[in-house]
């Protein structure tokens, strides 16, 4: 009778698990995204990327990663927002998407814009401010990737761990800046507009539950 009651028990429980909680769910949100990069690898191969494809893979690539990064700031706040701590699942992993697709849009303007040339791309870095501030937010990210690992945190510490993370709120106005500037040559700030509104209000929200956890 006891393990019959337990069995019963269980049932219940098991059902009322989080859907966030489910194996499933990381392998659909790494699929996911990838989408974006079979998307335009698919049309490069089959020439459905414009009159200019090396821009628009640029871009893309850029676009994209601006919208990991938002994704990733909207994990914390939804979390908190909705009650679903399971949220905190996928924060590691669309953050390295974020720096993933940072690092292809690098790529894409090293290669498609520069050839590939060593020297070509770092005389033209410090030329253009907006490839600079770009640049030096992919760099930023670099030691961000590199710690998303839990021995990364049990080497560092989470105090100084959760510190060095931080600096994502910094790639995150750099990330805008560059954007920014990219879009000043043609007075086209709409688009800016959303993202900047977006990560405006995902920092914001962050600085309200920071002063709220100390009063």
């Amino acid at each position: 009778m006891a393990i019959a009651s337990s069995a019963r028990g269980a049932a219940p429980a098991a059902r009322r698990r989080p859907l966030l909680l489910h194996p499933a769910v990381k392998p659909v949100v790494f699929i996911a995204s990838l989408g974006p990069l079979a998307w335009l690898v698919w049309g490069a191969f089959m020439n459905t990327l414009g009159a200019n494809p090396a821009e628009a893979l640029i871009r893309s690539t850029g676009d994209w990663t601006l919208r990991f990064l938002c994704l990733t700031l909207a994990i914390t706040p939804l979390r908190q927002w909705l009650q679903q701590p399971a949220l905190a699942r996928l924060r590691r992993m669309l953050g390295l998407f974020t720096f993933f697709y940072g690092l292809l849009h690098f790529l894409c303007y090293a290669w498609l814009d520069m050839g590939l040339v060593p020297a070509d791309i770092v005389a033209d870095i410090p030329k253009r401010p907006f490839i600079l501030v770009g640049t030096a937010a992919l760099l930023l990210m670099l030691p961000l990737a590199a710690t998303s690992f839990n021995r990364a945190i049990r080497a560092l510490g989470a105090a100084r761990w959760q510190a060095l993370h931080r600096a994502v709120y910094a790639v995150a106005l750099l990330a805008l800046l560059h954007f920014f500037w990219m879009r000043a040559g043609k007075n086209d700030f709409g688009e800016w507009s959303i993202y900047a509104a977006v990560i405006g209000v995902l920092l914001g929200a962050r600085i309200v539950h920071a002063w709220r956890a100390r009063r």
